[in-house]
């Protein structure tokens, strides 16, 4: 159980710096409302991205179950991450001056907690690409967890450690956002999806050649300083 939360930290970080309609909002809220109307507004995040989870479980048992029988099944997953990679690369390829509006024209509603936290679940419910990241991170989360349960243990340490993320975002909120210009912002987007595609990558390599995978995942624990 614990190398499954120890696996699934580093995707809950990169998953908080996804760079779009919520982060700015999120940084704004922070500098103008203040931290308390800030974590509201996250906990809205929060929830629409529970919800997807909710369905993605609901809706796919049966999938899932199989996934852990059959590694080639794994190519669904690693098809859904390339593909949300890809568009996600070509989008911020394309996106450079809506960043920049973006940066700059921010609206945000009086300080309203209920409005804020239904905003914070609207703007990421929308987004119909979170939905599919989720079933991809869902269904590496059931290939590479080991202990029983473990696939609710991934998720849910990605979503803690995603909230934590963006509790320090809200705390650097002022820092941030002098730090990221648009060019920054256009770049880290661009690592970000990259990140993501090369997880998709990764994925697609597990489920097509298994036995591959598993001969370079020993020799890469014979070589691990830390085993020595």
């Amino acid at each position: 159980m614990f190398d499954d939360i120890l696996t699934a930290i580093p995707f809950g970080i990169i998953l908080a710096f996804t760079i779009g309609p919520v982060f700015f909002v999120l940084l704004e809220t922070s500098v103008t409302k203040g931290i308390t109307s800030a974590i509201i507004f996250d906990l809205g995040v929060i929830l629409a991205d529970i919800v997807f989870i909710l369905v993605i479980f609901k809706s796919t048992d049966t999938l899932l179950d199989k996934i852990k029988d059959d590694p080639k099944l794994l190519v669904f997953g690693g098809v859904l991450l390339v593909i949300y990679g890809l568009i996600s690369f070509i989008k911020t390829s394309k996106s450079f001056r809506s960043i920049v509006r973006e940066h700059h024209r921010i609206e945000i509603p009086k300080k309203d907690y209920g409005r804020l936290f239904i905003k914070g679940f609207l703007l990421n419910f929308i987004n119909i690409g979170v939905l599919l990241g989720w079933l991809g991170f869902i269904v590496i989360g059931t290939s590479i967890t080991t202990s029983k349960n473990g696939v609710f243990i991934f998720i849910a340490t990605m979503l803690t450690s995603y909230f934590l993320t963006d509790l320090f975002k809200i705390a650097m909120a002022k820092r941030l956002k002098n730090k990221l210009t648009p060019r920054r912002i256009f770049k880290t987007k661009k690592i970000v999806s990259l990140v993501i595609l090369g997880f998709g990558i990764l994925l697609l390599t597990q489920g097509l050649f298994p036995e591959l995978y598993e001969k370079s995942k020993e020799q890469i624990e014979k070589v691990n300083p830390l085993d020595r």
